[in-house]
């Protein structure tokens, strides 16, 4: 049977590594073959991934799959299109310095800060104009395309999605369960010897939203993982673990930590958090866990990430991009992790399977708001998603994820108003922000705006 043809839109360059896992998935897959349209306001980058694409479709075994083209528009991207995927920077390092480094001159520490939190919501600011525009050329260009958003703040980005346009068939693509499957992994064979062959074997139950997600069942085969993590937790709790297996990783790479926090909730919840220390640290109040940076990295085994580092890191990528077109560097083929392929392989007809996804509430957390973006597991099939009924969560973890849910939800609307004032009420009720007093605060966030005034002039003022 012939390979399935598809459209497919990438809006943005996906800070050119997100782009690259997608082109080796797709060069590697099996039955879906297609075009690929880049479309990037840096329409150098987009050139750069339109020839990066095609050398590593090149490569494939069996012949070039997929064929990767350069726009000049998104209405010339989106038309017709199959399949859409966002992966954008919602302003520049720039904004993301003054997201972070504002907040720390007033004692607010964010080892990421584009979630939630004083940087979360500036950076949502940005956001909710773009993705009202990429919804509005949706519906206008492919209304039944199936479109995958990869860009944070994640819940925010994908309920403005829905805001403006309805009936879009959206969701959001998130990676952080991934790495507490293979945590529990790790679990299992440091405390029964037991080595899982990937963490596909680790099957888990989640709920909850995009980074503050809690795993409520866990299994490999007929073993429960809760009695195996209980003794893993206790063991390791305050000496951090590294599931990569490096020892204190965490003091020499600024993604790595030591689990600590996720050690210490499951001990007081009793069910597991299922994102990063980095992420989590950023929905509780401040004196839990940021209460400096030393007391982050010496108590809780976690680095702040600065945008320093950032900028490091976006220069080596930049020349890596310049070494690959060159020749000098060969991009090495092989499955990246992520799972956006194997879901349009589904949606297109290939097999279903069960992962986690944020979509809208459907019932699937009950007790949350209808139409939410919410975190739970999903059966994915031909051109459908099922959200799978969520375990409920203790009372006192749904304290603290609805207090979330409700501020993210006030935030949707006050944009769709174009209210900076009433955002301004969600952003002091953070559990970090509502730290300082009323004063402070709006001082605070009056800075963050006019340092980021040029991606909000014509929507919000």
């Amino acid at each position: 049977m012939a390979d399935k043809f598809l459209k497919i839109a990438y809006i943005g360059g996906g800070s050119r590594a997100w782009a690259r896992k997608l082109m080796c998935d797709l060069a590697i897959s099996e039955d879906i073959t297609g075009e690929v349209r880049l479309y990037d306001i840096d329409k150098g980058a987009a050139n750069d991934n339109r020839a990066i694409g095609n050398k590593i479709s090149e490569m494939a075994e069996g012949g070039k799959k997929w064929n990767y083209v350069s726009v000049d528009n998104i209405d010339n991207a989106l038309k017709g299109c199959d399949a859409v995927i966002i992966s954008v920077m919602p302003g520049t390092l720039d904004e993301m310095a003054s997201d972070v480094d504002v907040p720390m001159s007033y004692g607010i520490y964010q080892p990421v800060g584009d979630t939630v939190g004083a940087g979360g919501y500036l950076r949502a600011m940005r956001c909710v104009p773009m993705f009202r525009f990429f919804a509005a050329k949706i519906r206008e260009n492919c209304p039944s395309a199936w479109v995958i958003n990869y860009t944070n703040p994640m819940t925010i980005c994908t309920r403005t999605l829905y805001e403006e346009f309805p009936d879009i068939k959206a969701f959001g693509c998130c990676h952080e369960v991934f790495g507490t499957q293979e945590l529990l992994a790790a679990a299992l064979k440091d405390v029964c010897g037991i080595e899982a062959e990937s963490r596909d074997e680790i099957k888990v139950d989640v709920c909850g939203i995009n980074h503050f997600t809690w795993i409520t069942k866990a299994y490999y085969k007929d073993i429960d993982l809760f009695e195996v993590f209980k003794k893993f937790s206790d063991k390791y709790a305050g000496k951090g673990f590294c599931a990569n297996g490096k020892k204190e990783a965490w003091l020499s790479n600024v993604f790595d930590c030591g689990n600590c926090i996720k050690f210490e909730l499951f001990r007081r919840y009793g069910v597991i958090p299922a994102a990063g220390d980095r992420h989590l640290s950023e929905f509780m109040p401040q004196k839990w866990f940021l209460e400096s940076p030393e007391t982050a990295l010496e108590k809780w085994k976690f680095a702040l990430t600065p945008v320093s580092w950032r900028r490091r890191d976006l220069k080596e990528r930049l020349q890596e991009t310049k070494d690959i077109l060159s020749g000098k560097k060969i991009v090495k083929l092989g499955k990246s992790g992520e799972e956006g392929v194997k879901q349009l392989k589904a949606l297109f007809g290939s097999d279903g399977f069960v992962t986690n996804i944020n979509m809208p509430n459907k019932g699937q957390m009950k007790g949350y708001p209808t139409g939410a973006i919410v975190e739970t597991n999903g059966l994915f099939g031909l051109n459908g998603i099922t959200p799978l009924l969520a375990n409920p969560l203790p009372d006192e973890v749904n304290s603290l994820v609805l207090r979330h849910v409700y501020n993210q939800e006030a935030f949707i609307k006050a944009a769709f108003r174009k209210s900076i004032d009433k955002v301004f009420a969600v952003y002091v009720n953070d559990p970090q922000v509502s730290s300082l007093d009323f004063s402070a605060a709006r001082e605070m966030f009056d800075k963050m705006v006019a340092n980021t005034e040029k991606y909000l002039k014509g929507y919000w003022f």
